[in-house]
């Protein structure tokens, strides 16, 4: 008889492994912190644990968006617990967005220094239309229905609608409101009043006249709700109304859980089995939302979907190893509407890029990240050529800081814009922004590559640059030309000189022979 720990041991030795690669998606909301663990297996995404911190984020964001130190300290203690989570995860496989509140508190910047010392992975702060198409893209990789559909997701700070078909979205809005701003605004110490109910209620209405319109012309098939407030609201809904089907939810549900709510008065005597403790002061809000969008966009049945904006962020890490990367059809988008002289931005990309290589390490600017921003910049640089030749920098960077991007992070967007306002012409270095996750030198130092690769293509024409090299040292860059081959350039020699005079706002020093 074979010895059994040799049978155990020798069992899966003709089982062929594939490669593996583990991923964490962390979603920083108003009400609380997600964070889903997953691997990727041929291709697909395989969900192995979920961790939820109830933290109300958005409790601290007062009247005039300052976040509170309470609030503040509350999120910097759970990024703690939550690093302990991914130790030993590679920084390019962890992604964390963050949503309404930070988004809205105008000390962020100061929250996410704090966040930098106890939590080792970068924080985005995302739009609300990219908060909109993440969650789309969860709910779409695991919801298969046909035709078209409508995903409403109630958050903390802000209520997310989308319709799309398949993987595509055909319209996106984030809506101020949410069940943490709702709460505070309208059932202050809990309080539930049928007038303050009401009053909920029409507020939202009145936040959905912007979109009920247009929605209802496109339509839907199937209606879907995601994230925690929808779920418990439909849970409990099934407690009420043996008759819905599973995990479906309509008009006449919630109306009968908003009179349960009036008739408890208080948020802390609402005894609904089902109801926790940590859901109970937020859930009125969540309600008269809900109670709202149904009736401003003559909903009829919603179903529920566990998988959200984190299972977005999950999803959309696997396609960047496959797929084309969602920034691309942005950008390529932005190049159609504004009409980008697409010769002249590959010139200025082909450029860009063999400058950025030989001094990327030198640098310390070799970052995958990094250097897709700089490609990003340098092909859309021009997109401000339609409005005016006159100041096109000035207008390249006003397009790119407001208009929508999907695939692109605030931050990333931020720099982008940065990069174009500042690509040509003097360099103000008071109007240069801060940024979080970069290092300023980091933005300078991008700033003088783009400027270098659109100077060496001024004349707009193929074939015309010589081979040369750059050189960088510290704050010191030198381009190396053939011999001679300046002299033959009088014009193009005083445009290099022009341009060593502007690098020196940046605290570089640009030398040439």
């Amino acid at each position: 008889m074979p010895n059994t720990n040799t049978v155990l041991n020798s069992t899966f030795d003709n089982v062929e492994s594939r490669d593996t690669s583990k991923v964490a998606a962390l979603d920083i909301g108003s009400n609380s912190f997600h964070l889903v663990v997953a691997r990727i297996v041929a291709g697909s995404v395989q969900i192995l644990h979920r961790v939820k911190q109830k933290v109300r984020l958005g409790d601290g964001l007062g009247s005039d968006n300052i976040l509170s130190k309470e609030a503040m300290q509350r999120g910097l203690d759970t990024l703690e617990v939550i690093a302990e989570s991914l130790q030993g995860f590679e920084p390019e496989c962890v992604r964390v967005v963050a949503t309404h509140t930070l988004r809205k508190a105008s000390n962020a910047k100061e929250f996410l220094k704090a966040a930098k010392k106890v939590f080792p992975f970068p924080i985005e702060i995302i739009s609300g239309a990219e908060e909109a198409r993440l969650i789309y893209q969860g709910v779409a990789h695991t919801n298969h229905q046909e035709g078209q559909r409508l995903v409403v997701d109630i958050g903390g700070g802000s209520t997310e609608f989308i319709i799309g078909e398949g993987f595509e979205t055909k319209v996106l809005r984030s809506l101020q409101m949410g069940c943490v701003s709702y709460t505070n605004r309208f059932f202050k110490q809990g309080e539930i009043k049928v007038r303050s109910f009401n009053k909920a209620i029409t507020s939202a209405q009145q936040e959905l006249e912007m979109i009920d319109k247009n929605y209802k012309q496109i339509g839907w098939n199937t209606c879907i709700g995601t994230s925690g407030t929808i779920k418990i609201i439909i849970e409990l809904a099934a407690q009420l109304d043996s008759t819905n089907r599973e995990n479906h939810v309509c008009l006449t549900d919630l109306l009968t859980l908003k009179d349960l709510c009036c008739a408890a008065g208080n948020s802390k005597d609402l005894q609904i089995e089902g109801l926790s403790d940590d859901r109970r002061p937020v859930f009125v809000g969540g309600l008269a939302i809900l109670i709202a969008v149904f009736k401003s966009l003559n909903i009829q049945e919603m179903e529920f979907s566990q998988d959200a904006l984190r299972e977005g962020v999950l999803y959309e890490m696997e396609d960047h190893l496959t797929h084309p990367d969602i920034r691309q059809r942005s950008a390529e988008s932005l190049a159609t509407r504004y009409d980008v002289d697409v010769e002249q931005a590959k010139r200025v990309l082909a450029t860009t890029m063999e400058l950025y290589k030989q001094c990327k390490k030198a640098w310390k600017i070799d970052n995958k990240e990094l250097k897709n921003m700089l490609a990003w910049s340098a092909l859309l640089h021009e997109v401000g050529l339609q409005i005016n030749t006159r100041g096109i920098q000035r207008h390249s960077g006003y397009i790119l800081q407001n208009i929508e991007l999907p695939g692109f992070g605030q931050e990333q967007q931020n720099l982008l814009a940065t990069l174009a306002r500042f690509y040509r012409k003097k360099i103000k270095v008071a109007e240069i922004p801060e940024f979080t996750l970069l290092a300023q030198e980091q933005v300078y130092r991008l700033i003088a590559l783009l400027r270098l690769g659109v100077l060496l293509n001024i004349k707009r024409q193929d074939d015309i640059l010589p081979e040369m090299s750059l050189k960088a040292e510290g704050d010191k860059l030198h381009i190396q030309f053939p011999d001679t081959w300046l002299e033959q350039k009088p014009v193009f020699s005083a445009d290099i000189q022009r341009e060593s005079d502007y690098i020196q706002e940046l605290g570089l020093t640009l030398s040439y022979n």
